[in-house]
């Protein structure tokens, strides 16, 4: 046995004699304290009327069928992303209005990824395309970002469903950063109050068939914009 287990022995054997002597606590029961009252929920307004229709459509996804796009063997990896984006770009302006100058802007800088000169290629506004499965068929869905002349970024997913390839998330905002946890796509974006951001966990709802926001924050960070121009110092006591 080496020096430090034999140390680690002793130490034990010490602690071991000095709980059998007790060190003058008789092992009794000893009160903790008076304890808080339980207190159950308080529903406010019980008599409320019930809602006709709900405020806002926030989350409301639906699937949208992808056409004109094949994927062979259902592997998304086979496929251009920007091939993709196009497609569903055209047929599903998604949050955009299709009379929208933004989307009209990125309808024709879309077009710039199909083109063979690289000058041109370079102005594809299509990020870098990441692979996870996302809906736990155990097959990669396709996650893409755009970025939109607002400066916003329009995020889609993409997933191959029986043959047939589905959008089954889009969003568009002014986006901080995106994280991929386990099978949860985690979006950060700015909030209108300085010194906060957004966080929205977008996860897979297979009622729905579609990605949901199943969790939105608003969280203090060192990270978010601030206002340019400062706050004037309040007045100093006794100033007039």
């Amino acid at each position: 046995m080496n020096r430090s287990r034999l140390a680690l022995t002793a130490a034990f054997a010490a602690l071991a004699a000095a709980l059998a002597g007790g060190c003058g606590d008789p092992g009794g029961l000893r009160g903790a304290g008076a304890t808080p009252s339980a207190q159950g929920p308080t529903h406010l307004w019980p008599d409320l009327p019930a809602p006709s229709a709900p405020a806002e459509d926030y989350g409301a996804i639906e699937s949208v069928r992808v056409k004109g796009v094949r994927v062979p063997g259902g592997d998304l990896r086979k496929v251009d992303p920007a091939d993709v984006v196009r497609a569903d770009f055209e047929q599903n302006p998604g949050t955009y209005d299709t009379a929208d100058s933004v989307y009209e802007q990125t309808v024709e800088r879309l077009d710039d990824c199909a083109e063979k000169d690289s000058g041109a290629r370079g102005r594809c506004p299509v990020l870098k395309a990441y692979y996870r499965d996302l809906t736990g068929d155990g097959k990669d869905d396709l996650i893409v970002g755009v970025s939109t002349p607002d400066d916003n970024l329009d995020i889609r997913v993409y997933a191959e469903q029986e043959g047939r390839l589905t959008q089954i998330m889009e969003m568009s905002d002014a986006v901080l950063g995106v994280e991929l946890a386990g099978r949860a796509l985690i979006i950060r974006a700015v909030s209108s109050l300085p010194g906060y951001e957004y966080h929205t966990v977008w996860s897979w709802d297979a009622h729905q068939k579609t990605m949901l926001p199943t969790r939105d924050e608003i969280v203090r960070s060192t990270h978010a914009p601030r206002p340019k121009t400062p706050r004037p110092a309040p007045a100093e006591s006794g100033a007039r």
